[in-house]
């Protein structure tokens, strides 16, 4: 990732937050396509992630075993796997650039984080 330069005082710019492919600093957004001005720039989150739900391995396995001893062994059959599955969509424009990244949503708390991180990234722009 480039350096960008502090325009008042020329020092380089510590990146404070990186949100996918997405690296933000005080005064600078940085994505692939280049650096740009923080000032004015909108941050939106979309949670495109569901939970999935499956029949677990165990459960199928114990229903078989136990079904010959009795017809209870059926209820490992309600045994169920919860799965996150899905991505966290963060887009970011502002004058004359728009980029859109998408993040995996490995669990509620990556959720959690990517929204920290860009009520934070709205933060800086709203103080530039």
């Amino acid at each position: 990732m480039g350096e960008v330069f502090n325009y008042q005082t020329d020092q380089p710019e510590p990146w404070l937050t990186t949100i996918g492919d997405i690296s933000v600093s005080q005064h600078w957004v940085m994505t692939p396509s280049g650096p740009h001005p923080i000032r004015g720039s909108v941050w939106t989150v979309t949670d495109m992630s569901r939970y999935e739900e499956s029949i677990s391995t165990a459960g199928i396995v114990l229903a078989i075993i136990f079904v010959w001893f009795c017809l209870l062994g059926l209820l490992f059959l309600l045994m169920k796997d919860r799965k996150l599955v899905g991505y966290t969509q963060v887009t970011v424009q502002g004058n004359g650039f728009y980029h859109s990244t998408l993040i995996p949503a490995t669990s509620p708390q990556s959720l959690m984080h990517v929204h920290q991180a860009v009520n934070y990234a709205r933060s800086l722009a709203a103080a530039a």
